[in-house]
């Protein structure tokens, strides 16, 4: 009987997981070199024509490189963890957030967005840690020191807290929302007014930003004469034409709406009953979204100067890079009034 040479493919067999070994034949490199390209390092040279030959073959057999394998070549994880937030976000943080993830994603970390739902503090740390990120960015004030030192017991090389207070070794990116409702209040005293209600929302877990801006506003009028009004208000239709109805018995002349999507929302409540704006009540919002200038009329707003992603995605690199370097403490919320029609 002859002999039959069978020619050994260079492609992996049906359902079987592509390996580098795979990409390496195909794209007749060996095996480091593949490893070179695929994880970008620059202590190597290789040529632009083996690099492009690697890609193509990684792409033609679908591989991916195994997360977990070169975390164990690297000593560390690339994994940026982001704790989705615990409480309603709005169109502006949102927005943040989501240009945050992918100037982390750019710099070749892999970003996991995480819900802890139900978990805080040490116990959502732990949870956290399981994933042994590389770092970790909290978008609210709950870690304290010690969810800072699971996380770094776990391998985190970095750990970055955005919000109005530092915490023992993390970094920190202040965003004071006090000075939301300072510019708010001084604007509306500038006007004239001198009976102002403040908006302070009854969803949960919006407290972190409605008493600090009710705070602003308080130090703003300090000495003025003039007085503040919290005026608790849920968001629905219903709570809003309540609120509206008893309008008259509040005596106000301004209102500060704690962001522009209340401020639609009272706004058209407060037509409703007959109240003019600005004539009788001056209405405020924050966040200068585009829904308030659609409005009319137009609403006056305080415009939120966030930190851009690449700015903080930066500082995460220097920290996973530099694990023992000092932390940097950064004020990074600014924040000014748009006036416009309503006030």
């Amino acid at each position: 009987m002859p002999y039959v040479m069978v020619q050994i493919p260079n492609t992996p067999t049906p359902g079987s997981v592509p390996t580098s070994a795979d990409v390496a034949r195909l794209a007749g490199v060996s095996r480091a070199t593949v490893s070179y390209v695929l994880n970008n390092t620059s202590a190597v040279r290789i040529s632009e024509p083996t690099r492009r030959r690697v890609h193509e073959a990684a792409k033609e057999l679908g591989y991916v490189p195994h997360a977990a394998a070169r975390s164990l070549r690297a000593g560390h994880s690339r994994i940026v963890l982001m704790p989705s937030p615990a409480i309603p976000v709005g169109p502006l943080h949102s927005r943040f957030l989501s240009e945050l993830q992918w100037a982390v994603s750019r710099l070749d970390y892999t970003v996991v967005q995480y819900g802890t739902l139900g978990l805080s503090g040490d116990d959502a740390a732990r949870a956290w840690a399981e994933l042994r990120p590389v770092a970790v960015l909290v978008p609210d004030t709950g870690t304290g020191p010690e969810a800072v030192a699971i996380l770094k017991r776990a391998g985190a090389r970095a750990v970055v807290t955005l919000g109005p207070e530092t915490v023992e070794g993390a970094h920190a990116l202040l965003m004071d929302q006090d000075e939301v409702g300072r510019a708010a209040g001084a604007h509306l005293l500038a006007r004239g007014r001198r009976r102002i209600g403040v908006v302070v929302p009854e969803e949960p877990g919006l407290e972190g930003f409605s008493r600090p801006r009710l705070g602003g506003v308080r130090r703003a009028l300090d000495g003025s004469g003039a007085t503040v009004a919290p005026l608790p208000l849920a968001y629905t239709e219903e709570s809003a034409a309540r609120l509206a109805a008893d309008w008259p018995a509040h005596g106000l002349d301004a209102v500060f709406t704690y962001n522009d999507e209340y401020a639609m929302l009272l706004m058209r409540a407060l037509q409703d009953e007959g109240v003019r704006i600005p004539e009788d009540t001056a209405l405020i919002g924050a966040d200068d979204l585009m829904l308030g200038r659609l409005l009319r009329p137009r609403l006056s707003t305080v415009h939120i100067d966030l930190p851009s992603g690449r700015t903080i995605a930066e500082l995460v690199d220097r920290a996973v890079r530099d694990p023992a370097g000092p932390p940097e403490i950064r004020e990074v919320l600014g924040a000014a009034v748009v006036p416009r029609d309503s006030t």
